[in-house]
């Protein structure tokens, strides 16, 4: 799972691996003995989007690994026989205590996101004091190779490579200074280490005591493999 996700993969120790850690422990006594007890989630901070994102990512490397052992029918069956543990876990998680940003959109929020995810540009919101990704649409998914619910609370920095990483922290540290729009040509890499050139545009966003900045990119071109 963790090729496939890339720097979106969840870092050991972290919330969002222990909620995968623990479904992966009701998935085998739920399969083992055919039943299982309510998932236990005491304790977890976790971002729900990403954590149902994740889960969704893990069942995909399991059945492409089953369906590269097994005839391509049997491999089929895994997700429908996984689904039913799947889908017990989601319940859990969004009527646990511990899921973050379960507050429900106003309408105008919603239509606001609604129209971002429709555009075909990439989009990215940044915490300028972490780098931290906090929303993202469809084609920022697309662009980077892996599910736009997986990018949030990545750290955004780990699509850009090691030397440009002081230019990008530059470009947000100017966000928190003045709300004047920035554009720039710039390089990213996708989960597989792709480098895709874009042209980048910045917009200062403040909320709720902290500052975002509000990333569109469109790639200007594709390339290779960049190193490390």
């Amino acid at each position: 799972m963790n090729a496939r996700l890339g720097p979106a993969a969840p870092g050991a120790g972290s919330p969002e691996s222990e909620a995968l850690r623990r479904f992966r422990s009701f998935l085998c006594t739920a399969l083992v003995r055919g039943e299982a007890a309510a998932p236990s989630l005491d304790g977890l901070r976790i971002n729900e989007r990403r954590v149902l994102a994740l889960i969704e990512a893990w069942i995909a490397a399991a059945e492409h690994e089953h369906g590269t052992q097994v005839p391509a029918a049997r491999g089929a069956s895994l997700r429908a026989a996984l689904a039913p543990c799947a889908e017990h876990f989601r319940l859990a998680i969004r009527s646990s205590g511990g899921a973050r940003d379960r507050k429900r959109p106003r309408v105008a929020r919603r239509a606001v996101a609604a129209a971002i995810d429709r555009v075909a540009d990439a989009f990215l919101a940044i915490d300028t004091d972490t780098a931290q990704i906090v929303d993202a649409n469809p084609a920022a998914g697309t662009l980077l190779g892996v599910s736009r619910d997986a990018l949030l609370g990545v750290d955004a920095l780990s699509f850009v490579p090691p030397s440009s990483h002081e230019g990008w922290w530059t470009e947000l540290d100017a966000m928190t200074e003045n709300d004047a729009t920035r554009s720039f040509g710039a390089c990213l890499r996708d989960v597989l280490g792709g480098a895709v050139e874009v042209d980048a545009t910045m917009t200062r966003f403040a909320t709720r005591g902290r500052v975002l900045a509000l990333l569109m990119v469109r790639p200007a071109r594709i390339r290779g493999t960049l190193q490390p």
